[in-house]
């Protein structure tokens, strides 16, 4: 359909630049902003929305006046910037701009993906720009790209799966190429031949399913999985009916009985979790203030038991303040959509947390993507963009430990690397919290460098034995993300008998000292032995110990071997890490004893020799 083909050609391209800009902002295609579709009533733009879609329009136009902010309809703005620009305005009757004539349909297919699955401006995708240093396009939104681009050209979704592109012009090659009439059934498709092949399909395969019927997916992942639980190679999400100490009594729900485990699949590295003045404040605070508050901090959720929470949190990372969230998922949802915005930068670690993955998602902020632990690339991450020059901040966000690698990142550099080109940091300290440090406060205090990073944020799920999240800092950014931060301002408090868990743990970290070096022991021990096997361990440095095996099949197999003989751990495989590294996560508390570590080093070993991750001795 065409739009004012008859009227002047200055409102057609100023009708195809709106219609674009509004694309961006909301991820319509452009097909459906009809010129009278309502802004609120039919399309669901609400004013925030609105807003950055006309400060977006005055900027691209070069509009020095605010553009008013009662336009209700594509036809109402374009008659407003033609007013603005002096240009002629001229009557509409139709629906969307004509395609620009000799456009190349595969590149056209691709930045049209693009622009909705990472909510660039088309302006701001560079053709050769690398995926992930450049754009931030990592492995998970190129995998939507590819296959929405693959819909549109009409390509089988099993003919992209060896995409290797690095930019949209080699994707859009690539794709070129697989136009090519196809000869028989891709490689790899389908289930394999016969009912006992091996379903060599990972969750993956799943994500992208596309079908008139929005549950296709569902029922498709529901058989695969229900085989995998029949091979009792998924086994997540198994009920205790114990405590979470060293050794734990689970009921398998596969077998149907209940089943006592050797439990290295805990983050209860202290062991706060069971600790007699922990559970004994949860119980006494619950008592005095009731199960829980039904109300967000701002509106009826906070007692002064919140307020000494932030108190105590602040005091023990040794900051100035503290907030704290619903959950560590939360803080950094909110902390960083918070503080970034469109016109902002954030640039983070390859392997971070997917919480941090979502935070930079709905920040809707530039993202750059440097590799692990690079500091090289970071750099040259960091210089780029000081080059190109975007008018607004830049945030950098990694893991203090990585969660399913267990090295630490590189923070010295990090800190070094933001002061040179003006950066600020912020660590999230899940995993490093009660671990790291003398005292146990995480990243900072390990390397020495206390009140050098901008942000930490932390869970208090894990070592601390409790639910939600935090983040410390200056008092003044504090307070800012108090009123900025959506998932503190518009969700419920933790109860107080949480609260008063939380800060019992604390006095029991402070008074305590020797649980931290207890951990330690346990993590060298166990750590020691399984390299001395011939483990990969990558470069572990914390309480969690991954035993890297890469093929996904053989890592299912050996945790159903270990699992067989008793003992419990993570089998990480798509998408908590990449195909081609899947793993075993072994976390190490201070609760083990040494006849735990023993039989554990037993059990890794004669698990992975019948499972082929170790050669068998002669």
């Amino acid at each position: 359909m065409t739009y004012l083909m008859d009227g002047p050609q200055e409102t057609v391209r100023i009708h195809r630049k709106v219609v674009g800009i509004v694309a961006e902002r909301t991820l319509y295609d452009e097909a459906q902003l009809l010129p009278d579709s309502h802004f609120e009533g039919d399309l669901g733009i609400d004013s925030v929305i609105l807003e950055s879609i006309l400060v977006s329009v005055g900027e691209q136009f070069g509009i020095a006046e605010r553009l008013p902010g009662d336009i209700t309809t594509i036809r109402e703005l374009v008659a407003r910037v033609e007013g603005a620009l002096g240009a002629p305005s001229g009557a509409a009757d139709g629906g969307a701009p004509a395609e620009p004539e000799g456009t190349d349909a595969v590149l056209e297919a691709v930045l049209a993906a693009a622009v909705r699955q990472t909510q660039y401006q088309r302006s701001q995708l560079a053709l050769d720009a690398d995926f992930e240093s450049e754009l931030g396009i990592d492995s998970v939104i190129l995998t939507s790209l590819v296959a929405e681009a693959a819909q549109e050209l009409g390509l089988p979704e099993t003919a992209v799966g060896a995409v290797t592109a690095q930019t949209l012009r080699g994707l859009a090659a690539e794709l070129a190429a697989l136009r090519a009439p196809q000869d028989g059934r891709a490689a790899g498709a389908g289930n394999g031949a016969g009912a006992d092949a091996w379903d060599s399909r990972s969750m993956k395969d799943f994500t992208e399913q596309r079908d008139p019927d929005l549950f296709a997916k569902a029922r498709s992942f529901g058989t695969y999985r229900r085989r995998r639980e029949e091979e009792r190679l998924y086994w997540y999400g198994m009920p205790l009916l114990s405590r979470c100490e060293n050794r734990a009594v689970i009921y398998d729900e596969l077998e149907g009985r209940e089943r006592e485990f050797l439990m290295f699949a805990s983050n209860n590295y202290l062991g706060l979790a069971n600790h007699p003045k922990v559970v004994e404040a949860v119980c006494e605070a619950t008592r005095t203030y009731g199960a829980t508050h039904t109300g967000s901090r701002f509106i009826g959720g906070t007692n002064m038991l919140h307020k000494e929470l932030e108190r105590r949190l602040a005091a023990f990372k040794q900051r100035p303040a503290a907030i704290v969230y619903p959950g560590g998922y939360a803080a950094n949802l909110g902390a960083i959509s918070g503080l970034v915005k469109s016109y902002d930068t954030l640039v983070v670690d390859k392997l971070n947390h997917m919480s941090i993955v979502d935070g930079s998602r709905l920040s809707g902020g530039i993202r750059r993507i440097y590799r692990h632990n690079d500091m090289q690339d970071l750099e040259q991450v960091l210089r780029r963009g000081a080059e190109q020059g975007t008018g607004g901040g830049t945030l950098i966000v990694a893991d203090g430990v990585f969660s399913m690698h267990g090295d630490v990142c590189d923070l010295p550099e990090i800190v070094r690397l933001a002061k040179t080109y003006g950066a600020r940091v912020m660590i999230d300290d899940a995993h490093a919290t009660g671990v790291l440090g003398a005292r146990g406060s995480g990243t900072a205090e390990h390397f020495g460098l206390k009140g050098e990073v901008d942000l930490e944020l932390g869970t208090m799920s894990k070592t601390l034995a409790g639910m939600g999240g935090f983040v410390v800092g200056e008092e003044e950014v504090v307070e800012y993300l108090r009123y900025y931060s959506n998932s503190y301002v518009f969700a419920a408090n933790i109860p107080a008998g949480v609260a008063a868990g939380l800060i019992a743990s604390l006095d029991v970290i402070e008074s305590e000292p020797e649980r931290v070096k207890r951990l330690w022991a346990n993590i060298t021990v166990l750590r020691d032995r399984l390299r001395k096997v011939g483990f990969d361990l990558e470069r572990t440095e914390s309480a969690i110990l991954p035993i890297v095996i890469g093929d996904e099949r053989k890592a299912m197999e050996m945790g159903r071997a270990v699992r067989a003989r008793g003992l419990f751990c993570q089998t990480v495989v798509y998408p908590g890490v990449p195909l081609g590294d899947a793993r075993l996560r072994v976390s190490v508390t201070c609760e083990h004893t040494q006849q735990d570590l023993d039989l554990a080093t037993e059990i890794f070993i004669e698990s992975a020799t019948e499972t082929g991750v170790l050669p068998r001795s002669e």
